[in-house]
């Protein structure tokens, strides 16, 4: 019998690309490819108008109390339009659910570069979803993400979602800068007026808009949520009908469960107690450090650097893209990291420092020091958001993703959207730095929470994939 070939190395290259997962990427499907770009774009249109929101509205004669308030409401009503949309979006279609929702940003891009009553905005910020801090806001993660686990194995789902997590950060730092140098270049030119400039980036917001419904559409059926399992079970027993007394040693064949017979209410899913008793744990986590982010986001954050230092909105967006480049190229190191330590642990270890970091930003009174610690928190801030999306999908059902995963951002968006209303009221009363403490402590404590509950998580479950694979090679060798 000849010698088996050796196994053939593969090159450095290659191995480098394999670490980075862009192997991964580059063999994902397409529908990946375009949920990525539909992020970017997202992401883009988000942090165009983070950079001057509050400005914008002191522009229109709003108060920092006022504009804090603004988007606390704003927060607050993203949580109905989110949790309505993730609770039926598997029944009713998740490219859909994608489509409206840029149709809607596409709207509110429109509203916001024309109207000025307060009100007006406010609702337009809702529907639209104009993001406060930068970052997700409304359904979009939620079904997203529920997509990625759906198309990719638990293998490869790791690299996916860093770079998922990636072209989003990125997406946000380069709007920031385009936006900023855009309205500097507009007053100097064209000798238009600051409100003139900021309305022209809503009318920018609302092509953007129009860019990602074009690429929902051009999504395929295959990121559309499996059938049931009780669904199809229940369409087996209809057509089994006439054999269940014999099934049943003669009793009566009535269903022993009432089925959902309201179109209505089939469009509700259902969760097992499991995955109810870890969102709940999640929820109360997650809300944590939500509510911290809202103390902080980076509205605020941009405005306060414009107040205290004086920066123009072309610095501003040169600095927060630098940031945000930052935090975007961190993640992949993140995903590296997971490989090895496992999601939780590098969920925290990464985290925990960028929670120190920012409350120092407002503790020294020159701009170099700020700027120091604004820039070392972005080395880890977004390295916890491509394991915790992994953790997520690796721990719930997959029926169960999206509606979890959409709950879990209700809830944080419902605690974030309290903070923004306390931040502009300390700010009114020069209090601004207290913001910036208690979000970062408040982001600390979360993170050792969430250590001291899910530490052992990972391990457990591995344990048990094992036993079980025990189990079934004894099942099929007795001897």
């Amino acid at each position: 019998m000849a010698d088996p070939q050796p196994t053939p190395k593969t090159s450095l290259p290659r191995r480098i690309l394999a670490e980075l997962g862009l192997t991964t990427l580059y063999r994902s499907p397409r529908d990946i490819k375009l949920i990525c770009l539909q992020r970017f774009v997202r992401l883009f249109a988000y942090g165009s108008s983070t950079l001057i929101l509050v400005s914008f509205l002191q522009a229109l004669g709003h108060s920092r109390a006022r504009s804090g308030l603004f988007m606390t409401l704003t927060l607050a009503g993203d949580v109905c339009i989110s949790f309505l949309l993730t609770l039926v979006a598997d029944a009713v279609g998740r490219k859909a659910i994608l489509a409206a929702g840029a149709a809607l940003m596409a709207t509110s891009g429109i509203v916001f570069a024309c109207a000025s009553n307060y009100w007006v905005l406010l609702a337009a910020a809702v529907l639209g979803v104009i993001s406060p801090s930068g970052n997700e806001i409304g359904p979009f993660r939620a079904v997203e993400e529920s997509v990625v686990a759906h198309l990719t194995g638990n293998a490869e789902r790791g690299d996916v979602y860093a770079w998922y997590s990636l072209v989003g950060t990125a997406g946000a730092a380069c709007g920031m800068m385009v936006c900023g140098w855009a309205i500097n270049a507009l007053r100097a030119n064209l000798a238009w007026s600051l409100l003139e400039a900021y309305r022209a980036t809503f009318v920018g917001y609302a092509v953007l808009g129009l860019v990602k419904l074009m690429l929902a559409l051009a999504l395929s059926g295959a990121v559309e949520a499996d059938k049931k399992p009780s669904e199809a079970a229940a369409g087996a027993a209809t057509t089994t009908t006439e054999t269940t007394p014999l099934l049943n040693g003669g009793q009566d064949s009535a269903p022993q469960t009432k089925k959902k017979t309201n179109r209505w209410t089939a469009l509700l899913p259902d969760i097992s107690a499991e995955s109810k008793g870890i969102a709940a744990t999640l929820c109360i986590l997650f809300a944590l450090d939500s509510f911290a982010s809202g103390l902080a986001p980076l509205s605020w954050m941009t405005f306060f650097f414009r107040d205290r230092y004086g920066l123009e909105e072309g610095r501003l967006g040169s600095v927060f893209f630098t940031t945000g480049i930052i935090s975007a190229a961190s993640v992949i190191v993140a995903s590296s990291l997971a490989k090895r330590l496992g999601n939780v642990k590098t969920m925290v270890f990464t985290h925990l420092p960028s929670a120190i970091f920012l409350a120092l930003i407002p503790i020294p009174q020159s701009l170099p020091l700020s700027l120091l610690f604004l820039v070392l928190r972005a080395c880890t801030q977004s390295m916890d958001i491509a394991p915790r999306s992994a953790f997520l999908a690796a721990i719930l059902l997959p029926a169960e993703r999206t509606v979890v995963m959409g709950a879990v951002n209700v809830v944080k968006t419902t605690a974030q959207s309290l903070g923004p209303l306390i931040t502009g009221i300390l700010a009114s009363r020069g209090l601004f730095w207290v913001s910036f403490v208690c979000a970062g402590s408040l982001k600390a404590s979360y993170d050792l929470g969430l250590l001291a509950v899910f530490q052992n998580h990972e391990r457990d479950q591995e344990a048990a994939a094992r036993a079980a694979e025990r189990a079934d090679e004894e099942a099929q060798d007795p001897r």
